[in-house]
């Protein structure tokens, strides 16, 4: 039962990973001014490849 909940759980990171990953630009222009929105957008990004990185490491060594 625990491996199939690590295993939603890497799968929603993955996803949200992603998403944040490729909707980083439409997301800031939203929440910020014309001028933050390069740097929050990079954030943005950054932090989807981090979600993204730690969702996948706990689906691979999830046995």
């Amino acid at each position: 039962m625990a491996e199939i909940v690590l295993k939603i759980i890497g799968l929603i990171l993955v996803t949200s990973g992603v998403i944040l990953i490729y909707d980083a630009r439409s997301i800031t222009k939203k929440f910020f001014s014309f001028g933050d929105q390069n740097d929050a957008s990079l954030g943005l990004k950054l932090l989807g490849y981090l979600i993204g990185i730690i969702g996948g490491l706990i689906l691979y060594f999830n046995f």
